[in-house]
């Protein structure tokens, strides 16, 4: 696999082409100190793999990708000190996001994904990438409800959610159903990842396969049993279970 280093910062390169000498199954065919030559070397060289950092003196990385005019584009892992461009990152479906500063461990663990991953493979698991970027990152402080969209994969689109506008997630096998409005999305995750990275003042779980975002909870309907349902702003009536019943009552200032 040909790789191509691209950084403004010889540091940052040097970094990046150190660690790679120890992959010998990845060899590094140069690199680029700005937009303009990566652009060139990317199309005369067709690399598989390229390290790409977003902020540039002459240009970012999005505006390298966009000129570049080979037909089989590269992988693409981004690098950067700034979070704000992980959606974006993501929209043009790169591989993997590092942020700067990145430990070694994590850098390797992003080369044994592209090692074992096919274009193809990592094409279907857009959306498993995507999550477990916003994942991870919210650990170091980044929260999902902080940034303005989350991105779903339809076929060949990608939908940009606005968190604040799901009202319910269910579970269904595999997959979260997410509901928003009248339409709903599908999302290869569980419910558990996703309670994990969104705004816990807002969402709750109400039962092991359903988390609500209280804003749309229009009514709760008591049942016999001291058992009760939510009635959703839509018209769903979602069950809350017994283990849930008080947290979900305390939330709501019951």
């Amino acid at each position: 696999m040909k790789a191509l280093v691209i950084d403004d910062e010889e540091l940052a390169r040097r970094r990046v082409l150190n660690l790679l000498e120890d992959v010998g199954e990845i060899e590094v065919i140069g690199e680029c100190s700005n937009g303009r030559t990566a652009i060139e070397r990317i199309n005369a060289d067709k690399p598989d793999l390229i390290f790409l950092d977003i902020n540039m003196k002459d240009m970012n990385g999005f505006e390298v990708l966009k000129r570049v005019e080979v037909a089989n584009k590269p992988v693409v892992i981004f690098v950067t000190a700034y979070d704000n461009y992980a959606l974006k990152a993501f929209d043009v479906e790169a591989f993997d996001f590092l942020l700067k500063p990145f430990k070694d461990e994590r850098f390797y663990k992003t080369i044994d994904k592209v090692l074992k991953t096919t274009k193809t493979e990592a094409n279907e698991n857009f959306e498993k990438r995507m999550v477990e970027f916003f994942h991870e990152y919210s650990k170091g402080g980044i929260q999902l409800n902080s940034v303005s969209k989350i991105p779903i994969k339809q076929g060949n689109k990608t939908a940009l959610v606005d968190p604040k506008e799901i009202m319910y997630i269910q579970a269904s096998g595999y997959y979260a159903e997410i509901f928003v409005n009248s339409k709903k999305y599908v999302l290869r995750e569980s419910l558990n990842n996703l309670e994990e990275i969104l705004d816990d003042n807002v969402f709750i779980r109400i039962h092991r396969s359903t988390i609500v975002n209280l804003n749309f909870v229009e009514e709760i309907i008591h049942s016999e049993y001291s058992e009760i349902d939510a009635k959703m702003t839509d018209g769903k009536l979602l069950h809350i279970s017994k283990s849930h019943k008080k947290e979900f009552l305390e939330k709501i200032g019951i």
